[in-house]
């Protein structure tokens, strides 16, 4: 059984591979029932999460089964922390409706699913691994002291603790925690980022040939950290003005960022793509001539992997994650987060340098899901 949030890209690939070797795998996906509205209000943002495009079965094999949970309530702190036993009691429904219990559980993000999976392992002596990929673990469990003994008492119910990077795994040794720990990052799928021809994938996303492309993908929220990077290119503008910044991703700072552009007068060098299908993102990247990840914390962040398997430099900040992918000099350059004159300085140099394409990609091959497949298979062949 796997337990997740929206069914992430990272998630679904995981999920394809691993079902290979299970005889069936039944994905537990909890879901906002408020994106229903997009039905009749199709506003792209909400489109996203709504429950059909949740359940996503391309390529996905037979022997998996999908199942949406609903569960409302309100975007805040105190909302958030209640829908731990709600999410439990949804799950748990329907495993004895079926009359059908998983011999392992899998849970992505320690709240709520984390907490679910270990419910389950309590009633039913079913073993118990969680991931906890980012803010779960790095945020929640800092907030206050009932937030740390949530996340604490979920963390030491598992069989196994599985995080995406060192700098998570040292997030979770501040805590009272006594389950074994491993550090398995997310992956990326190389049939679909790889190098392409750069000029083609600009005509077919009508592109400028003429011009060095930046771009940056994530979700438009603070975090981010997009506001430093409009403010950078503001720096690069004065140096350079053959360049175009391409950002992808929706968020709740759309509006923000594009007043942002208009009053440094950018609207020529940077601009808001919207957000754009996982698929799509290949040409995206291949595209670009350098990647930016300006996020302000990054757990792991596999769009940077990603533009690497596609031969791209990536300049990143030092947020937590990014330094245990980026080799400066190598497959790109590390800045301090929050400083648009060095972002704009490393983003001016990676556009100087000549990179070694081959060395880029091959940096990218530890991060492949044939690579990962194996470290977590090893987890789940220990406790079955």
């Amino acid at each position: 059984m796997v337990l997740s949030d929206h069914y992430l890209t990272f998630v679904k690939d995981q999920v394809e591979l691993l079902a290979k070797v299970f005889a069936h795998v039944d994905v537990y996906v909890r879901y906002h029932p408020v994106t229903e509205i997009s039905r009749v209000f199709p506003t792209p943002r909400l489109k996203a999460f709504r429950k059909d495009s949740l359940i996503d079965r391309t390529n996905m094999p037979e022997s998996v089964s999908i199942h949406p949970v609903s569960l409302f309530y309100l975007p805040c702190d105190h909302q958030f922390k209640r829908i731990g036993e709600r999410h439990y009691n949804a799950v748990e429904d329907r495993l004895q409706k079926s009359r059908v219990y998983p011999d392992l559980i899998h849970a992505h993000f320690i709240w709520p699913n984390g907490f679910v999976g270990a419910m389950l392992k309590k009633e039913y002596g079913i073993p118990f691994v969680v991931t906890a990929h980012g803010y779960d673990i790095y945020d929640l469990p800092f907030r206050d002291a009932e937030w740390k003994e949530r996340i604490e008492a979920t963390l030491n119910a598992a069989d196994v603790v599985i995080t995406v990077s060192n700098s998570n795994r040292e997030c979770v040794e501040r805590l009272n925690v006594t389950a074994p720990v491993k550090v398995v990052p997310n992956g990326f799928r190389h049939d679909q980022f790889y190098p392409m021809e750069t000029e083609l994938c600009r005509k077919n996303l009508n592109l400028p040939i003429d011009r060095k492309i930046i771009l940056s993908v994530g979700n438009l929220v603070e975090v981010k950290g997009h506001t430093y990077l409009i403010d950078a290119m503001s720096e690069v503008v004065r140096e350079r003005m053959d360049v175009l910044c391409l950002i992808v991703g929706r968020g709740e700072l759309k509006h923000r960022l594009e007043k942002k552009i208009s009053s440094l007068g950018l609207e020529q060098y940077v601009r808001l793509v919207g957000g754009k299908p996982h698929n799509e993102m290949p040409l995206w990247m291949n595209a670009s001539d350098v990647f930016v990840l300006p996020s302000l914390r990054e757990s792991f962040g596999i769009v940077q992997v990603e533009a690497m398997a596609c031969g791209k430099p990536v300049v990143a900040t030092k947020n937590g994650g990014s330094e245990e992918i980026v080799i400066p000099g190598k497959t790109g350059l590390l800045c301090d987060v929050a400083d648009p004159r060095g972002l704009a300085e490393s983003i001016l140099r990676a556009l100087d340098t000549p990179w070694d394409t081959n060395a880029i990609v091959k940096g990218s091959r530890l991060y492949s899901w044939e690579s990962i497949r194996k470290d977590i298979l090893s987890v789940y062949s220990d406790l079955i």
